[in-house]
């Protein structure tokens, strides 16, 4: 059994006799407290979809549940649900598209790395790699000879993701994004 501190987002936990999805985690630390931080956690209920906020101690104890991850694609979207099909036994699962708003901004046809995570055999959210390939879709014309300063500019990718990117960059070029800050990597 973890500590509060140890829980990681993306994480699922049994809390109240239900699993609930770990989505975002804010660490504080009240001054006055002896050395205890405070974890504030944003769950969903995996079966619900229902959002909770709580807030632990970084000694409070929580149980894992278990979560199967699958390798998976992006097949298509039918309305409000995106259907991913496993890379090794092509079963379909499909997810809302509320629960992976922020995945999907992430998302294009030739994603690579997918992870479709299951809690009882029913899917519940997207793993995404570490970084991603995008086109930028729209971005100012690109300066000669930026690639001297260290100035950037803001760039639409063609999931609607905006990063700033150097002078450099235009239009039509794919470049690496870092999941976790949304930050501009390399070109592709």
């Amino acid at each position: 059994m973890p500590r509060a501190s140890e829980i990681k987002k993306n994480s699922a936990v049994e809390y109240d006799g239900r699993v609930y999805f770990v989505k975002d985690i804010e660490r504080s630390v009240p001054q006055g407290r002896a050395g205890g931080s405070l974890y504030r956690m944003r769950m969903y209920d995996v079966v619900t979809g229902n959002k909770i906020d709580e807030t632990f101690k970084d000694s409070d104890m929580l149980n894992l549940a278990d979560l199967v991850r699958r390798p998976a694609t992006f097949s298509y979207s039918d309305g409000d649900e995106y259907v991913f099909m496993d890379s090794e036994d092509f079963t379909q699962y499909s997810l809302n598209k509320e629960s992976i708003a922020d995945e999907l901004l992430f998302i294009s046809e030739d994603t690579q790395g997918l992870m479709v995570v299951l809690v009882s055999d029913a899917p519940v959210s997207l793993a995404l790699p570490p970084t991603v390939e995008l086109e930028i879709s729209e971005t100012d014309p690109s300066v000669k000879g930026g690639s001297a300063t260290a100035r950037t500019k803001p760039a639409t990718l063609s999931t609607g993701l905006v990063v700033q990117v150097p002078e450099h960059i235009s239009t039509g070029d794919r470049i690496k994004v870092n999941v976790d800050e949304r930050k501009f990597l390399s070109r592709a």
